[in-house]
């Protein structure tokens, strides 16, 4: 699709159902960086590389140890591997081109998402959010794993807010804990039960900052905008908060420790007052009739905009607000719940997954504008008497022939060069990226080529009976005359000789 040609009137985002891919029971998807492969994990523990530009299964990973169903898929930065997390408690990384299990870790609980380091193009660190402990810093390698902290202790109990998720006996149960990499991975944030943003050195394992929500409720998603600028988080109380960074892209862990703040502050409040010099809130998007829980929001490839599924049971729904605030859009599905969202990393392509287990894609309804490919193309209500000009049609107008050329034609045109893109401005060009697999024909199902062979035996047997080239065949109530044929059969084969006229010089020979 070129960017250069879509009427910016329309307004990036998708309307439709443009096409939709069926392959088991699709679970979690993820793009890679471009946006030309999907990895969707499924129910029966294999995650399929799809061709998003041909819509067609690139690759097949099978594990034969994991039958569970996958939790989320992850791709590395340069999409040379994809790290693939199951409900058997598993960490799988694969070689996407080889299709290869490069190593297998099994953890304690069942990892709910797992997030490879962004900063390396073979990264083996990883972070896990489990099921029912606090998030961890994983090596792939070793398998050993760190757990994080998800929680400041509070001085002075006045002062910790109350949870709102307590059991019968008074106790707060653990509840799964929302984590995500900063853009370069230097910085963990995590987002805890009582509605807190925590800022964490991994490597030190120490929290250095904390914002707390407006809610303060459980915060159920968390993920940065793809230039690392916005931070969303989705809550418990029903509501998609929009933080801006205020931190430096690039070395936010060392522009963090040097933040300062009062002596005379506790912990707590020194924490606070560093959280508010990273992170500051910019918006809050929510559905004031409905009060609607939010499945899967995420940015837009650009970060200009919000979506959230919801999370009704039997609906398809897909909310788009600008970053304003202004709710632009709702798209409506089939009758399925929603599962899983993602946004193409460049193109305005939404890809939905519902509980039957199928993945939508969402794309523009264009209409026809030719003004957007001719710049000087006049749209007209009506009829108009044009003058042609005198030179109009010449080969060599005079008007050009009197305009002196600029430009040296002797120059050479430098056709190596790739020009950055905007979107990827910090890839780094001295690394190859994956983009597109060789695509490899699957082999039928057993049933397919049973009939097959039915077929092809049944295709030889009336050859074989009803053919004209058999003795017994009588082509038109007549017998065939062998001596007469051009062909003959081999007794030593099953297929059939053409028989050779002999040549005059052998005749004479024979003579």
């Amino acid at each position: 699709m070129n960017a250069s040609i879509i009427d910016p009137l329309q307004g990036d985002f998708p309307e439709v159902i443009e096409e939709y891919l069926e392959h088991g029971t699709m679970k979690c998807i993820a793009f890679n960086r471009r946006g030309t492969l999907l990895a969707a994990g499924c129910s029966d523990g294999n995650c399929i590389i799809w061709d998003f530009e041909t819509r067609g299964i690139a690759k097949e990973l099978r594990d034969k140890e994991c039958v569970a169903a996958i939790t989320s898929v992850c791709w590395s930065k340069y999409g040379h591997r994809v790290l693939v997390s199951a409900a058997d408690k598993s960490l799988t990384l694969w070689d996407v081109v080889s299709g290869e299990k490069i190593t297998r870790t099994v953890l304690q609980q069942t990892p709910l998402q797992a997030r490879l380091h962004p900063g390396s193009s073979t990264p083996s660190l990883c972070l896990a959010c489990p099921l029912s402990s606090a998030p961890m810093i994983v090596d792939l390698n070793t398998g050993s794993a760190t757990m994080l902290p998800v929680s400041i202790p509070y001085s002075n109990p006045v002062v910790a807010p109350p949870s709102r998720n307590k059991i019968s006996d008074g106790t707060t149960p653990f509840s799964p804990t929302a984590a995500c990499f900063n853009k370069h991975g230097d910085l963990v944030y995590a987002g805890n039960s009582k509605g807190e943003i925590l800022l964490i050195d991994y490597r030190s394992v120490q929290v250095l900052a904390m914002v707390p929500t407006s809610g303060g409720s459980v915060i159920k998603n968390i993920v940065f905008s793809r230039n690392g600028q916005y931070l969303l988080t989705n809550s418990n109380d029903r509501t998609i908060r929009i933080y801006e960074n205020l931190l430096p892209l690039k070395d936010g862990l060392k522009a963090l420790k040097g933040l300062t703040a009062l002596d005379s502050l506790d912990d707590v409040e020194k924490l606070k007052v560093v959280g508010s010099k990273c992170l500051t809130l910019f918006r809050e998007f929510q559905d004031t009739i409905t009060k609607m829980h939010w499945k899967a929001p995420c940015f837009s490839g650009d970060g200009e905009w919000v979506i959230g599924g919801s999370a009704s049971k039997g609906e398809h729904k897909i909310y788009i607000w600008d970053r304003a605030g202004h709710l632009v859009k709702i798209l409506e599905g089939p009758k399925e719940a929603l599962i899983d969202l993602v946004w193409h990393p460049v193109h305005p392509i939404v890809v939905s997954v519902s509980l039957t287990g199928l993945v939508y894609i969402w794309a523009k309804d264009y209409t026809e504008n030719w003004s957007a490919f001719a710049p000087d193309f006049k749209e007209l209500e009506e009829n108009e008497e044009y003058i042609e000009q005198e030179d109009e049609f010449d080969l060599i107008p005079e008007t050009e022939k009197a305009k002196e050329s600029n430009v040296n034609e002797d120059d050479e045109v430098d056709i190596v060069t790739v020009d950055k893109d905007s979107a990827f401005s910090d890839s780094d060009m001295s690394q190859e990226e994956l983009c597109f697999l060789p695509a490899i024909p699957l082999p039928d199902a057993p049933e397919q080529q049973d009939k097959c062979l039915e077929s092809s035996s049944k295709l030889v047997e009336s050859n074989n009976s009803g053919s004209p080239l058999s003795e017994e065949g009588r082509p038109n109530g007549r017998t065939m005359n062998h001596a007469s044929s051009p062909l003959e059969e081999d007794p030593g084969a099953t297929r059939l000789k053409r028989k050779r006229k002999p040549s005059e010089k052998w005749l004479d020979l024979q003579l």
